[in-house]
């Protein structure tokens, strides 16, 4: 099965079909002449509007992959060990918050006493 095949449009070209538009031609006889899809020519009048004939110059695409650095630094290294020490730092805070959860129930249930009164509170521990 082969790929279909990508056609790639000048600036010129591009700016050729929006002028045939704003002329007062119709935007799908546009698009059929043309042997393109109608919405092409929705975006192309929509760039045009906004930045003239410099956003058709711009190039557009993907980005090209970053190559990976040697295992002796570089930033792809970098990052891979930041990414570590941000999920061992995220465990550690977890385990924290478990932890202060626990002392907290600790200190409620030992501040109250059998009989319902509060421990800082009572004073029928002290004989006179």
């Amino acid at each position: 099965m082969s790929k279909p095949t990508v056609r790639v449009f000048t600036p010129e070209f591009k700016q050729a079909a929006v002028k045939r538009i704003g002329a007062g031609e119709r935007l799908r006889a546009v698009a059929e002449d043309l042997g393109i899809r109608r919405k092409l020519l929705y975006d192309w009048r929509a760039v045009w509007r906004a930045q003239g004939i410099a956003g058709f110059k711009k190039k557009r695409g993907r980005r090209p992959k970053a190559k990976p650095q040697d295992s002796a630094g570089g930033p792809a290294a970098e990052l891979a060990a930041a990414r570590r020490r941000i999920a061992e730092l995220e465990r550690k805070i977890g385990q924290q918050a478990v932890e202060l959860d626990f002392f907290r129930q600790a200190l409620q249930v030992g501040s109250v006493r059998k009989d319902g009164s509060s421990a800082r509170t009572s004073t029928a521990s002290l004989k006179r």
